[in-house]
């Protein structure tokens, strides 16, 4: 294990600074506004903007109310070019709850890029008809690419194995609200680490907090990739280790952050089978956990985790996606240039 560097302090240098339209503001600037921008991977959020999103999420959380009309008029595009439960519907109710319209398409086939349009067209003709897009794409910089054409915010909801910004938007909103702190925080990343876009933002995220600590438990197949630990963990002198079984990890967890093995990453579908079932928590594994510890997952689930671990309220991934729908409303607010008061900043 590594011996951390002096830590840093709240939130600050969390996610870096990203460029152009999409980068973060002054780090050192409450007053940073989202308005106008893409947000297309988690290093397009400073500090302050941070604190401003999970702040008024929390608002949003206690007096859904005061914002049920804050976007009358605003209409929001989901355009999904691979099939998304969670994250499109999120991003439909987050908007309507808000007061305002979604239009969209969930798959490439209800689109004309099924008559071979391209996505530089596709987004110029979408952004002439809305206020903010949310795109998933299965191709890795499809989200940047997208912004380049594009004249309204662009929102990334998942771009391949490359970023997912609003997961982790929501995963540390859920870490915050649940735990009410990020700091010295024991997190096993559990499942698949190779392929898990949500598990690298989220080892980035945590990366910057003091005494925070890695469990990465995962076959040899399905390990998290080598930048991680050489870019992330090693230069902020995060404490890592990897094992192979949940059962001599998870009594140690504070957070317990479940993946499923995910078949559409894979070439070899004889590999996928092999691995699919290498971590099924279940109710005698919990057993052997803290009475405080918090289970989340991405979702979807396959049979990862058992359904009488749902019961158990150490559970929280249900919960999980009601902070990502709260988290989205903060976003869209933000991007929108719309204050708690339900006006609109300059």
């Amino acid at each position: 294990m590594n011996e951390r560097n002096a830590p840093s302090r709240g939130l600050a240098g969390l996610f870096g600074r990203g460029r152009g339209r999409a980068s973060g503001g002054n780090a050192d600037d409450g007053s940073a506004m989202l308005k106008g921008r893409h947000i297309i991977e988690p290093g397009n959020l400073s500090l302050p903007e941070l604190d401003g999103l999970f702040d008024l999420a929390e608002s949003i959380v206690k007096d859904p109310a005061r914002y049920s009309e804050v976007c009358r008029g605003k209409i929001l595009a989901t355009l999904f070019f691979e099939p998304s439960t969670r994250t499109r519907l999120s991003f439909e109710a987050a908007m309507l709850r808000l007061g305002g319209s979604t239009l969209g398409f969930a798959e490439p086939g209800a689109s004309s890029t099924a008559k071979g349009e391209s996505l530089a067209d596709t987004i110029r003709t979408v952004s002439s008809y809305v206020d903010v897009i949310a795109m998933r794409n299965p191709k890795e910089g499809a989200a940047h690419l997208a912004s380049q054409y594009s004249s309204v915010p662009v929102i990334n909801a998942g771009d391949g194995g490359h970023h997912h910004p609003t997961q982790t938007l929501t995963d540390l909103l859920t870490i915050r609200s649940i735990k009410g702190r990020f700091d010295g925080l024991t997190v096993g990343l559990c499942g698949d680490l190779k392929f898990g876009r949500t598990v690298h933002s989220l080892a980035k995220a945590m990366s910057r907090y003091p005494n925070v600590r890695f469990v990465l438990i995962s076959p040899p197949e399905l390990e998290i990739p080598d930048y991680i630990i050489a870019k992330v963990f090693k230069p902020s002198g995060v404490q890592y280790t990897q094992v192979r079984r949940l059962e001599e990890a998870i009594g140690d967890l504070d957070i317990l952050y479940m993946t499923r093995v995910q078949k559409e990453r894979f070439f070899n579908e004889q590999d996928y089978v092999r691995l699919k079932d290498s971590y099924i928590l279940d109710a005698e594994k919990m057993r052997l956990a803290r009475p405080d510890l918090c289970v989340l997952h991405p979702l979807p689930r396959v049979n990862e985790i058992a359904p009488e671990v749902d019961a158990d309220p150490r559970a929280a991934y249900f919960a999980q996606v009601r902070y990502g729908m709260f988290a989205r409303m903060a976003l869209i607010m933000k991007l929108l240039g719309i204050v708690e008061g339900g006006g609109k900043k300059g």
